[in-house]
């Protein structure tokens, strides 16, 4: 039987006149070489005719001689009358190269990657920072220091203090108790041991321009030298274990089969390839970590821009922050399918993320029955590994001028998901590779593809508190600080010392960073612990870039603006992801800042409706989302620092301050504390601030502070925050009772503020909570599990020195500040000297005594000066009875003559009653009298003593 391969050339294979063409489907040729073998058949190449030593031939057909067929196209014989064309020949030289071999020796290569594996010993430095990378912090453990070990636990520790064995040996005997699931290479290491071989293999380079080969290679040599598991493991085991023991029983009989003569029978090679996948039975992930930075080998972290396609299949690092990070979901690695009619177990490894699944029994089985059984999916059988997908995207430094951020995807597999949360600054360390687009895009793309890449090694720039490794050095140089009592003054100081003052702000934003103890009532209503605080003030006071520092210092830290943020930038979307397709909630900048900061400047520019969905935030720490099918409750346990200016951009002295705030009281309240900096002119204060500028423009630092120009690090603070907010204070009974005399004292003051019209801020139950929670961050910046009296007042000072700037700004304005009726009645004097705002029907006889003013008139000029209605309402009153003016319908008119003594007498006498000193006054009493009466015989009215 003849049978007729006609290979097109849109398909398989294309012929130019002479020249033969592989497509990338020729591969598909050797396999039809089993079935062509068995039916006798000949394979014939249409519809050419063939060259004559391609002619067809029943001998030529096996399944030896295909690849012969393809190897001597590379030939092109010349037949009588037949020559090809010169640019025909051109196109197919360049088509049909011949394989070119690598001069790199694999066999040594891999026998070096064993020995490696086997003989590697740490250094004693590496094992000391290996140790103290394994110590950190946890917030959650409230344990006694003193704990009682047993037998196992002495054992275990006394075999830490041994001197270390072979480092990667050790791993692969965790690995096969099923301690650890990864395989972490470190290049430095493998450099380390390549300098005593020398530098004929250059693993290390192979590695890094080569490495999902060598992924491939390394995970030959564990699987080669496996040891057997130290301890029973058998408890540990699931479905996966028992179907995995029991293929690799049928493993080890098939490969004594194909190596040893079975029951007289002669050994089989071709049995060895009927093995289950090496994927199949490898219960680890095995990543490399690159090399560290040495002088003769310099490191840089890339950005998304920096990585060209000249890296592709290198091991590379790119720095960037994540934007998005998917849900883990299960990817296959090896799909397992079970024949219907013969019953075999086919395996399909997959090494992309598409791949067709097997429909027909390739079994030898059913090819002899020529049964076509028809394959049916088996999940039990099957190998699936976590799956994440992250993008990430160039940090705002790397961004040059006028472009936009770059973003990258990293795909994470096995052991690297869950390390990457969106707002994380990471260095990501994995093999770039390209990756075909699939879909839409693929019609569109034509011969472009995607690149991505695979995660081995992430690093977090700003580990959370409860990861953060603990330095015996640093913490005995702060506890050393600790004890002389300066660290509060010292840490606030250190934070943005750049920035000249506003010490007890930088003291409130040290006690946001600690933040108090979160409380779960056993009903489950909660308490929060976080502290939110709000910075108003005039511009230039410095208060955006306290706000930047303070989200750098912070672990989780979202800074944004609040007129480029919207409520669904500041809680959650609804999106579409783009690797399931489903909709999903993508988390706004309260969301990536749980168990952080949200820092958000700008907060007067929002709009009302964008701003109600903080409210949610500030005191329940949640967030509830109903919309597109979703409801659900997202946890956004985060403080809020926010930085606003007044309603009119510079705080108005005229207005009170509740009116310069402009912010809705329902919002106001849930501010543990509102600091008001205001830029009041002095010239002790410029003339300093002037100075720490210059200093800091001419030297690129900040002065020194005093107090033995001590500033901590970033990294100190960091460090000390963690260790505090391991504390959990609780307030004692005689403190409670304080605080709660304390807190009807400040419900007094705010009722006599709101009576003189000088309320700064509204004192609600919220404000009692407040100062229990900066009390607390207090005794944790102490080390102490108890509040005290000390930790109350000093919140208390906090919360007054919040309204320092306001005094400051009433002193220097006043010399003994007029109140608001005194300065309307100065306005009104002015009006009357000038003439201005007279009644129309004003008669001039009339001017002897006194002027007739319009009502109205002088009204719409107290207004225009920023007083209020009742402001003037009460003013007009007050001197009305005073009779400095009249007033009658729409006429005012202000006399000219005196006051008489005997309100003068009653004016000075009150004056004097209230002084303590009734003597020392009488004397300056009537001075005031006298210089007052030649006041008035000067003006038309009589200066009223406020």
């Amino acid at each position: 039987m003849t049978t007729d391969i006609v290979a097109e050339s849109h398909r398989s294979l294309s012929c130019w006149s002479w020249g033969w063409k592989f497509s990338r489907k020729c591969i598909l040729i050797p396999q039809l070489a089993p079935q062509v073998a068995a039916k006798s058949t000949t394979v014939r190449y249409l519809p050419h005719p063939a060259p004559n030593n391609l002619q067809s031939d029943s001998s030529r057909t096996t399944k030896s001689t295909l690849p012969a067929v393809v190897a001597e196209t590379n030939s092109y014989p010349k037949t009588e009358g037949n020559q090809p064309h010169s640019r025909d020949r051109t196109d197919s030289v360049k088509m049909a190269l011949r394989q070119f071999k690598a001069p790199v020796a694999y066999e040594a290569q891999q026998s070096a990657l064993e020995s490696f594996l086997t003989d590697f010993k740490a250094s004693p430095e590496q094992t000391i920072s290996h140790a103290l990378g394994n110590i950190t912090i946890d917030e959650d453990d409230f344990s006694d220091d003193e704990v009682m070990e047993d037998d196992e636990t002495r054992g275990t520790r006394r075999q830490a203090r041994s001197p270390p064995g072979p480092k990667y040996k050790v791993m692969m005997q965790k690995l096969a108790d099923r301690k650890i699931d990864e395989v972490l290479i470190d290049l430095d290491d493998l450099a380390s041991f390549e300098s005593s071989l020398g530098d004929e293999l250059q693993l290390v380079h192979s590695i890094e321009i080569n490495t999902k080969h060598y992924v491939e290679l390394m995970s030959r040599a564990v699987d080669k030298l496996m040891p057997q598991p130290s301890e029973d493991v058998t408890f540990k085991d699931d479905v996966l274990d028992v179907l995995m023991e029991r293929r690799k029983q049928r493993n080890d009989i098939l490969q004594r089969q194909a190596t040893e003569p079975v029951d007289g029978q002669l050994p089989d090679p071709s049995i060895a390839e009927d093995k289950f996948p090496a994927e199949l039975t490898r219960r680890y992930t095995l990543v490399f970590k690159p090399r560290s930075e040495t002088p003769s080998h310099p490191v840089k972290a890339l950005a998304v821009r920096e990585v060209k396609g000249e890296q592709l299949g290198h091991l590379i690092t790119v720095r960037a922050i994540a934007t998005r990070v998917s849900d883990v979901k299960p990817i296959v690695q090896v799909s397992a399918y079970t024949c219907d009619r013969c019953g075999c177990e086919i395996f399909q490894p997959v090494n992309d993320k598409s791949y067709g699944p097997l429909t027909v029994c390739p079994s030898e089985d059913c090819k002899t029955n020529q049964a076509k059984g028809q394959l049916h999916p088996s999940s039990r059988a099957s190998k699936f590994l976590p799956f994440q997908e992250v993008k990430v995207q160039e940090l705002a430094e790397q961004v040059p001028i006028g472009q936009i951020p770059r973003t990258l995807t990293v795909l994470c597999y096995g052991t690297s998901v869950r390390k990457v949360n969106p707002g994380d600054v990471v260095d990501i360390s994995g093999i770039f590779l390209p990756t075909p687009y699939t879909g839409f895009k693929a019609m569109k793309a034509g011969l472009l593809t995607d690149t991505y890449v695979e995660a081995h090694h992430i690093v977090q720039h700003k580990k959370a508190y409860s990861e953060m490794i603990v330095d015996p050095a640093l913490v005995r140089r702060i506890d050393q600080y600790r004890q002389s009592g300066q660290v509060y003054e010292l840490l606030a100081k250190s934070i943005a010392p750049e920035i000249f003052g506003h010490l007890d702000v930088k003291k409130a934003l040290l006690l946001l960073l600690i933040g108090g103890v979160t409380k779960e009532v056993k009903d489950g209503m909660k308490i929060r612990g976080d502290l939110n605080i709000c910075l108003m003030g005039d511009p230039g006071v410095a208060k955006s870039q306290l706000l930047k520092y303070i989200s750098k210092v912070a672990p989780r830290g979202v800074y944004t603006s609040g007129r480029g943020s919207s409520g669904v930038g500041l809680t959650a979307a609804v999106m579409r992801d783009p690797v399931t397709d489903e909709m999903v909630l993508e988390g706004g900048a309260l969301v990536l800042a749980d168990n952080g900061i949200c820092c958000i400047d700008e907060f007067d520019k929002m709009d009302d409706n964008d701003r109600t969905a903080i409210h949610e935030v500030m005191e329940q720490q949640t967030i509830s989302i109903s919309k597109a099918g979703i409801s659900t409750t997202l946890n956004a346990r985060t403080s809020i620092l926010a930085a606003a200016n007044p309603i009119y951009g510079r705080y108005n002295p005229r207005i009170s301050p509740v009116e310069n705030i402009n912010l809705p009281a329902a919002l106001l309240s849930r501010f543990d504390i509102i600091f008001l900096l205001l830029d009041s002119p002095t010239r002790e204060s410029d003339a300093q601030l002037a100075k720490h500028v210059t200093y800091v423009h001419m030297h690129q630092r900040h002065p020194d502070i005093g107090t033995d120009s001590v500033v901590f690090s970033p990294h100190e603070v960091r460090s000390y925050v963690a260790q505090a907010r391991t504390y959990r204070p609780v307030v004692p009974a005689s403190v409670s009772e304080y605080i709660g005399k304390t807190y009807v004292r400040m419900r007094g003051q705010q009722k006599r503020a709101e009576k003189k019209g000088e309320q700064f801020t509204h004192t609600t139950p919220r404000t009692l909570l407040g100062v229990v929670r900066l009390a607390q961050a207090l005794a944790r910046l102490r080390f102490s599990n108890e509040v005290t009296h000390d930790d109350v007042d000093e919140a208390l000072r906090l919360v007054e020195a919040s309204k320092e700037s306001l005094a400051a700004e009433q002193a220097a304005n006043g010399r003994q500040r007029l109140n608001a009726s005194s300065r309307i009645y100065n306005l009104v004097k002015t009006l009357a000297d000038s003439g201005a705002c007279r009644a129309d029907d004003a008669d001039d006889d009339e001017e002897e005594l006194g002027v007739e003013l319009s009502l109205r008139k002088v009204k719409e000029r107290v207004i225009a000066k920023g007083f209020t209605e009742d402001q003037w309402l009460a003013a007009l009153e007050e001197y009305n009875e005073l009779d400095v003016w009249q007033t009658a319908g729409n006429v005012c008119f202000v006399k000219k003559k005196p006051l008489g003594l005997g309100v003068l007498a009653l004016t000075l006498l009150r004056k004097m009653k209230e002084s303590k000193e009734k003597e020392e006054h009488s004397g300056g009493a009537l001075a005031s009298g006298l210089a007052v009466q030649s006041h008035v015989s000067r003006f038309y009215m009589w200066p009223i003593l406020a």
